[in-house]
């Protein structure tokens, strides 16, 4: 118990260091930067879910989790294996946990621009946020493109 306490914080942190991708948070980067502006009207908005984050450390922070738990499983050659067993099941939990804890609600809107064009963006947030026929902005800088009222 004390060992999956152990990766559940782990993971808890890791979910917690994840950037965002709402339109109303900018990174550090991306202040002072010069962005294009369009303008255009919401056609539709709908719910979708952004996955989350899949990088090494989930898997490493599971495996060193499971590993050091079975470990302590068994004597002589018995303990190597579960560590080996705890090791690998751990990073694959632990792969799973990260992905889920860094899931996020976000939503597709899709946009009739003020030339006719029609585009739609995923961002971070509720659906509810944005409704059909509001006039919207597009901030557009270095291939990201966010919508704000």
């Amino acid at each position: 118990m004390k060992i999956l306490s152990l990766l559940l914080l782990s993971m808890a942190l890791l979910a917690g260091c994840a950037s965002s991708k709402s339109g109303e948070v900018y990174s550090r980067d991306q202040a002072r930067r010069e962005q294009t502006v369009r303008m255009g009207i919401v056609e539709s908005v709908r719910d979708v879910q952004m996955e989350g984050t899949k990088s090494s450390v989930g898997v490493v922070a599971g495996a060193a989790v499971g590993g050091i738990a079975g470990s302590t499983l068994g004597g002589g050659r018995g303990s190597a294996v579960a560590a080996v067993i705890g090791a690998v099941a751990g990073g694959i939990a632990g792969a799973a946990i990260e992905e889920g804890v860094t899931r996020r609600q976000a939503m597709e809107i899709t946009i009739k621009l003020d030339n006719g064009q029609f585009l739609a963006i995923v961002q971070e947030g509720d659906a509810n946020e944005f409704r059909p026929g509001d006039r919207v902005r597009l901030l557009s800088t270095g291939g990201e493109t966010r919508v704000t009222r």
